[in-house]
């Protein structure tokens, strides 16, 4: 993923934590707001109750890789997304299927292109 599409900072993660459009499902949480780029930027929360180092940067890779295949329908928003304990236990194609889910949930509500 490059790095214009990523949250980096963390006044960048303060700033969506701050006041974000919240949306769930069983297996994710994910934090909306909207920024000035012209591009969307990604960032991951993942907490140490997932599991050890490696679980959490397999979950991670994997989420990446999600995010940057699907990613070109989506402007303008600062995007956190935070995996449940239990998705560090999911294959790559129930990951991908829910978190498309909560994002298009997401999109469709707030009016903005969506994912795929």
């Amino acid at each position: 993923m490059h790095k214009k599409l990523r949250l980096r900072d963390n006044r960048d993660f303060k700033r969506v934590y701050k006041k974000p459009k919240a949306y769930y499902n069983r297996d994710f949480t994910v934090l909306i707001r909207e920024n000035k780029a012209k591009n969307p930027r990604f960032g991951f929360s993942i907490g140490k109750t997932v599991g050890k180092a490696v679980v959490r940067n397999k979950l991670k890779r994997r989420l990446r890789e999600i995010v940057r295949l699907n990613y070109s329908n989506i402007n303008n928003v600062d995007i956190v997304i935070i995996p449940k304990k239990h998705t560090a236990d999911f294959d790559y194609k129930r990951l991908e299927k829910s978190l498309k889910n909560v994002i298009k949930k997401a999109f469709q509500q707030k009016k903005i292109y969506y994912v795929k």
